[in-house]
C-alpha cells in the first residue's frame, strides 16, 4: 500500500497539485480496504496522519511535547525549520495552507466512513464474562467467535495505562494462544478449564467471551475492535 511519510505534506516541493494526487492515491488505497471492511492498520495510520495536519497548523512553535509520539526529534525539528523557511514566503505559506486544508477535508472523509463500519462490527459484537470474574482483571484471556463460525480463538491479554500530558490511555497487549472448535465438548467452560492448564501462574483468570454476529476479516477488523471494545467492557464494569 501507498503510504505517507510522517511529514509527507511538507516534505520536498511544497505545490498544492502534487500533494493532492499524493494524497488521493494513498486514500484511494484506504478505501478499496475499507470497501472490504478491511479496518486496520489503515484507519490508525489514517487517524494520525489527520492529527499531524490539525497539530501543524494549530502549533506554529511545534513543541516536541505537543507533538504526537510517533515523530522522532530530528522530524520534529525538520518541521520547525520548514516553518521557520517559510513563514518569511507568503505565496509559499499559502500554498501548505491550502495543502492543509484540503488535506484535512478529505482524510477526514475516509475517517468518518472507516469509523461508521466500526461502529457497526461494535454494536453486533456481544462481550461476557465466563465463570466468575475475578476482582484483578488487568489480564486474563478472551474468546473470540467471527459471525456464524464455530471457531473459537484464544488470546491472552494485558491491559496497560500509556501516559501523555495530563491523559491516561488504556492500552491493551494480546498474545494469541490456541484455537478451538466448539461444539457439546468444547463449550467455553471446558476451554477456559485448559487455558489455566496451559498459563499455570494465572490460576484464577478473568476469561472472557467475545462473539461477532456478522462475520468480518479477523486481524484487519474483528479482533482490533473487539480489543477497543473489551478495554471499554472492563473500564466500565
Amino acid at each position: 500500500m501507498k503510504t505517507l511519510s510522517e511529514t509527507w505534506f511538507a516534505d520536498g516541493y511544497i505545490d498544492f497539485e502534487l500533494k493532492k494526487y499524493t494524497l488521493l492515491a494513498y486514500l484511494q488505497k484506504i478505501s478499496a480496504n475499507f470497501d472490504r471492511n478491511r479496518l486496520y492498520p489503515d484507519l490508525a495510520d489514517l487517524i494520525f496522519h489527520y492529527n499531524n495536519l490539525q497539530l501543524f497548523k494549530k502549533n506554529k512553535e511545534l513543541l516536541k511535547e505537543q507533538f504526537p509520539k510517533k515523530l522522532t526529534g530530528i522530524q520534529i525539528e525538520k518541521l520547525q525549520l520548514i516553518y521557520e523557511q517559510m513563514i518569511e514566503d507568503d505565496e509559499i505559506m499559502q500554498e501548505l495552507e491550502d495543502i492543509i486544508r484540503y488535506s484535512s477535508r478529505k482524510m477526514k472523509d475516509t475517517i468518518k466512513t472507516g469509523t461508521e463500519i466500526f461502529d457497526i462490527v461494535e454494536n453486533n459484537m456481544e462481550i461476557f464474562p465466563i465463570g466468575i470474574v475475578p476482582l484483578e482483571n488487568r489480564e486474563g484471556y478472551f474468546l473470540l467467535v467471527n459471525g456464524n463460525s464455530r471457531n473459537v480463538r484464544g488470546y491472552y491479554y494485558q491491559l496497560g495505562i500509556i501516559e501523555r500530558h495530563d491523559e491516561k490511555y488504556k492500552s491493551i497487549k494480546t498474545e494469541f494462544i490456541s484455537e478451538w472448535m466448539k461444539s457439546i465438548v468444547y463449550t467455553y467452560e471446558h476451554i477456559k478449564s485448559e487455558l489455566i492448564k496451559m498459563k499455570k501462574e494465572i490460576p484464577n483468570p478473568a476469561v472472557y467471551g467475545i462473539e461477532s454476529k456478522l462475520s468480518f476479516p479477523v486481524e484487519e477488523t474483528t479482533l482490533p475492535v473487539a480489543k477497543r471494545s473489551l478495554v471499554r467492557h472492563i473500564s466500565v464494569n
